[in-house]
Order: structure tokens, then sequence, then C-alpha cells
């Protein structure tokens, strides 16, 4: 059975499709979700995942101050497009002594502003898909791309044909593409930190790190 996280209270503002799937796997994860949006329709569709869903419109301050004093653990600012409304929400988790306020943003400025009113975290959702499904089509769409910096990323390859029965000493994929194999995926597990003398077998996956350039060059030659 999957062990849930011990339960924490979150409150999401903005219930689009970011918003909501927060909340949702917050909850999934066992921890109390305040989901708040100012759309009716929007609040009843997540309303059964959630421990408590409110209509409200987060502008006026009289609805706002229903939501009482509550100390959440974190708070997680989905509004949208209404830079106005994302402010005020931000500024009122703060006040409110929210531990950590997490606010979604479409573009630089809106989230330097954010940051100005107080969020201490700004993610940018459709940037960091672009990012990734830009990193999949760049290597191949190979399993899988994941960027940690402009420079280096961790992708999964596929254990070609030629390199069954064989270990990873005498692979010498470090030498020969200047890569890294940080774990192997097998049968549903991942190994970290694998043996250099452990054999590969049919259907592992290599996670390996490197360069862009030279994890792109191996996805080229895969």
């Amino acid at each position: 059975m999957k062990k849930k996280i011990i339960n924490k209270e979150y409150i999401v503002i903005g219930l689009g499709r970011f918003g909501s799937s927060v909340a949702k796997q917050l909850e999934a994860n066992g921890c109390r979700v305040l989901a708040v949006d100012s759309n009716e329709k929007k609040v009843r569709q997540v309303a059964e995942y959630v421990t408590l869903a409110m209509c409200m419109d987060i502008t006026n301050e009289d609805s706002i101050s229903e939501l009482g004093v509550r100390n959440f653990d974190s708070a997680v600012i989905s509004i949208g497009h209404n830079l106005e409304a994302a402010v005020l929400a931000t500024i009122w988790a703060k006040e409110q002594g929210v531990k950590q306020v997490i606010a979604k943003a479409y573009d630089e400025m809106q989230g330097k502003i954010l940051s100005k009113v107080g969020a201490d975290e700004i993610v940018y959702p459709e940037r960091e898909i672009g990012i990734h499904l830009a990193n999949n089509l760049a290597f191949n769409n190979l399993v899988d791309a994941i960027e940690l910096t402009t420079d280096y990323s961790i992708i999964d390859v596929p254990v070609l044909r030629e390199w069954i029965g064989r270990n990873l000493r005498e692979l010498k994929l470090r030498e020969k593409y200047k890569v890294n194999v940080i774990g192997i995926k097998r049968n549903g597990q991942l190994m970290l930190n694998p043996s250099a003398d452990a054999a590969t077998v049919k259907g592992d996956v290599f996670v390996l790190l490197g360069t862009n350039n030279t994890l792109k060059k191996l996805a080229n030659i895969i």
C-alpha cells in the first residue's frame, strides 16, 4: 500500500487546471486542503476531492476575511491572469502567517511582482511544460528528460540490445559518451548508484546525468 504523507494543511486559491490538480493531489497524498475560487462551477468540480471547497471573490476584503486567521503550512496562489487577485491573495496569505506561499505566474514581470509582495516561491507551469517538451523532442523522445540547469539534464535511456548482459565497467559509458549512470530502472524499481559490476538485463532503463550537448549526441546515436 502506498504510504501517505503526514497530515499537513494547505490552501489552494484558484482552481483552474493547475490549481485543481495541485489541490486534488495534495489531498490524495494525505494532506488537508482548503480549495478556493470565485467560480462556483470550478468549486463544485473539486469539492468531493478536498477537505473543504469554498466559492468566494478573493478581491473582496469582506469575503476573504471569512477564511479567518488559520495558519496553513502552505498556500498555493493559482489565480491565472488576474494579477490584482493574485497580489491580494499573496498579501493575505503572508498576513495570516502562512509559512510558505507559492504563486503561479505567466511571465517574469508577474513573477517579480508576486515576489515583491511576499511570495516565497514562483512557479511557471506553462514555461516548465514547454521546456520539458522541448527537451524530450531534442532527446528523440526518450523515456523522459529532466532539466537540472541550463547545461545539465537527466534522461532515461532504454538499454540497447548490445548492452544486455554486460556490466557498467565493460560498457564504459562515461569514457565513450561522457555521461554518468546514476540509476537503473528494473521491474518498476529504481536502483540508485548501481554497482559497476552488475550485469544489465533486458528491459533495464539507464538513468543518465550529463550535459545537454552530450545527452543529445547520445540520443541521436540511440
